[in-house]
């Protein structure tokens, strides 16, 4: 079982995933560091489209922010039939969201969800903030991110909003398997693995987080490396 070699924040943790959801991370992580660099991956789209009218073979689920400014698809350098992108402001998930990511799973095959959080979330800055939603919509939002700052309501400022969005992104993860019995029966059997992760809004780099359950992600004190 080889160790994924990445950035991992607070913990000096390093992850080991293993099989094919290593090498799915790791081709994600080399994604990322393309798109820091600015040298995306030239594709033919038109033969992809066509491939891709008779099926989906999606390599991971990304769980993100609708934050225009985090499109999974370009931060990964990933194409057409590449990623099941569910977004959300905050990424956060309700039974909709669940449902979609258990397709994936169970459908399509996919075994890597990554949840993505990033710096400057609006969404986690209006929970923070303590401000009264516009909406019963956005209220609802606001609920689900609140757990996450409370825990981190010892901070403020910069600090506070970067932990909140961390916190979030782990709270998702391990939510993905207390509300959703399919994807804990596929994390239990060694067939789905989650990945946390906060991507930084002025680098480009994708930064996993520590892992947040014990049915996904082994541990290592080895030091981290971000992968080329």
């Amino acid at each position: 079982m080889a160790v994924i070699h990445t950035n991992v924040q607070k913990t000096g943790h390093v992850a080991v995933i293993p099989g094919a959801a290593e090498e799915v991370w790791q081709d994600l992580l080399a994604g990322n560091h393309r798109f820091c660099e600015g040298r995306l991956t030239q594709r033919q789209l038109r033969s992809q489209r066509e491939f891709l009218v008779s099926g989906q073979r999606p390599k991971a689920v990304i769980i993100g922010c609708s934050d225009s400014r985090v499109p999974p698809e370009l931060v990964f350098d990933q194409s057409l039939g590449d990623l099941f992108v569910v977004r959300a402001a905050g990424n956060v998930v309700d039974a909709i969201a669940l449902g979609s990511v258990e397709y994936a799973v169970e459908h399509l095959g996919t075994r890597l969800v990554i949840v993505l959080g990033h710096d400057r979330c609006g969404a986690v800055q209006a929970a923070c903030s303590g401000q009264k939603a516009a909406s019963p919509n956005l209220w609802s939002i606001m609920v689900e991110l609140q757990p996450s700052v409370l825990e981190c309501s010892r901070h403020t400022g910069a600090a506070l909003i970067r932990d909140v969005v961390e916190k979030n992104a782990l709270r998702v993860s391990d939510a993905l398997l207390r509300r959703s019995a399919v994807l804990r029966k596929a994390a239990d059997e060694g067939d789905l693995q989650i990945v946390s992760a906060r991507y930084d809004l002025y680098s480009g780099e994708v930064f996993q987080l520590e892992s947040p359950s014990e049915h996904r992600l082994d541990e290592s004190k080895e030091s981290a490396v971000h992968s080329a």
